[in-house]
């Protein structure tokens, strides 16, 4: 496709506006990173990412050793009155204290222990491409935004020139009017079409304030004069390239993968469970008297083995529904393959509809403007009357307002390819931004940490995301 003759009508289009020169215009790129550093819904999705890195920090802590203390202080006291004591009432009081210890370590599971962070960590990284796949909504977002935007401002700059020769054309039917060149019936005609024009031009500014808000949500900045791009993002030749890349490493479909990995995990510790554990306990305790010197100071090591017997069919109805689950999530995996192919297709579909219709406007441009030239030309010698001038004008228009969309649709479409083949993030695009990096906190929580410098680290890291 030839974009340069187009590229010269848009710009004929577009002189109208009274922009600022392009150096202080807001570019795409702009807006793409304000929509990557304010966004909320990034920032919430970052922070399930922490609670699934917890997740792991959890499952790792069943395999160290539990260390568990108790502690209680006993007053102990009565009364009472024995058959070979005369009816005497005898009283009792003791103060006792005692401090124990517990230490349990598993020491064999048949792998439950393992299998539960296996995983937690196949959900971690689902959840990792969940936040990749939300990120490339939010700069998809910020796309359609910014170019709504450029829509809108090219819509009203392009109904206040209308407006304007409308105007004109409204004068210039009452003066021949007052020579008796034309009827009342003509400038009647004229008035209406300005009439047209205002309420035109109202509905346009309306939109564009609605795109501006938009604009506001989208990318935390408030959109001044925004800055065409040169061109279009390169994209692959031909469907097939694009889905490929698409199936090789989409978020969604890594996502789905991911999950499939932690259902069928899911189904053998589940299996593992209905299996003994054998554990390594140890025991010390040491009990006072307040009341006398006695005491006792004691402790126990052993080895201890526990396992099901009957559960009235809960552990294996707990089988069954992970295998459910599982096969829920290969038919999601097969759906979203299905869906990005989909998607793919749609979105290339939607870029050439696009492109051919921006060909097509541009040719209606054209042949619009010059018979309009021609028709209002023909109105001076008395050949055409206003209405053939009012209608080719308002075709004029049309056909300029429908090539300021077709360019805006291509941008936008393209874009949107670029996101259904999972490459619209902030490292494919190159952006200018501190990127999230997700296994920072992972790095420092997968061993749990306690009071320790590996503790510190992760509290400069809270500190770091504006959490401490």
């Amino acid at each position: 496709m030839t974009i340069r003759p187009i590229r010269r009508t848009l710009a004929a289009v577009a002189a109208v506006l009274a922009l600022t020169p392009a150096a202080q215009a807001d570019t795409l790129a702009d807006a793409l990173v304000g929509a990557y550093n304010t966004s909320g819904l990034l920032e919430q999705n970052r922070a399930v990412l922490r609670a699934a890195d917890e997740d792991v920090a959890q499952a790792v802590s069943a395999l160290r050793p539990v260390l568990s203390w108790s502690a209680d202080i006993t007053r102990d006291f009565g009364t009472s009155r024995g058959s070979n004591s005369l009816g005497a009432v005898a009283r009792s009081a003791s103060n006792t204290a005692s401090v124990g210890l517990v230490a349990e370590l598993t020491l064999y599971d048949f792998g439950q222990n393992r299998l539960a962070i296996d995983g937690a960590k196949e959900a971690v990284l689902a959840t990792r491409q969940g936040l990749v796949s939300i990120e490339q909504q939010i700069l998809l977002r910020a796309v359609t935004a910014f170019f709504e935007v450029r829509r809108a401002t090219e819509t009203v700059a392009l109904r206040q020139n209308n407006l304007r020769l409308i105007t004109q054309e409204l004068r210039a039917a009452q003066d021949r009017f007052e020579v008796g060149e034309v009827t009342r019936t003509d400038v009647s005609l004229a008035e209406a079409r300005l009439a047209q024009a205002r309420a035109n031009l109202a509905a346009a500014q309306g939109e564009l304030r609605a795109a501006q808000e938009e604009y506001r949500v989208a990318t935390g900045r408030t959109p001044g004069p925004l800055s065409q791009p040169s061109r279009v993002p390169d994209l692959p030749p031909d469907r097939n390239s694009a889905v490929a890349i698409a199936l090789r490493g989409h978020p969604d479909l890594l996502q789905a993968q991911h999950l499939v990995r932690v259902a069928e995990l899911s189904i053998a510790r589940a299996e593992a469970a209905m299996k003994p554990t054998i554990s390594l306990t140890g025991r010390l305790g040491v009990t006072e008297d307040f009341d006398n010197d006695s005491f006792s100071h004691g402790g126990s090591i052993g080895i201890e083995s526990t396992g099901p017997i009957y559960q009235g069919g809960r552990l294996s109805s707990l089988v069954r529904q992970a295998m459910a689950n599982r096969d829920e999530q290969r038919g999601n995996l097969h759906v979203v393959r299905l869906t990005i192919e989909q998607n793919v297709t749609n979105a290339l579909i939607q870029l050439n509809v696009a492109r051919a219709s921006e060909d097509a406007n541009a040719d209606q441009v054209r042949a619009a403007d010059v018979a309009f030239r021609g028709i209002r030309e023909e109105a001076t010698l008395g050949a055409r009357t206003t209405l053939d001038v009012l209608n080719a004008e308002q075709e004029l228009l049309d056909a300029r307002a429908a090539l300021i969309s077709a360019n805006v649709d291509e941008f936008i479409a393209a874009y949107r390819v670029l996101a259904t083949m999972g490459r619209l993030t902030a490292r494919d695009l190159g952006l200018n931004v501190q990127r999230y990096d997700p296994a920072a906190y992972y790095n420092l929580v997968k061993d749990a940490p306690a009071v320790s410098q590996q503790g510190q680290q992760l509290n400069r890291v809270l500190r770091a995301l504006g959490k401490e």
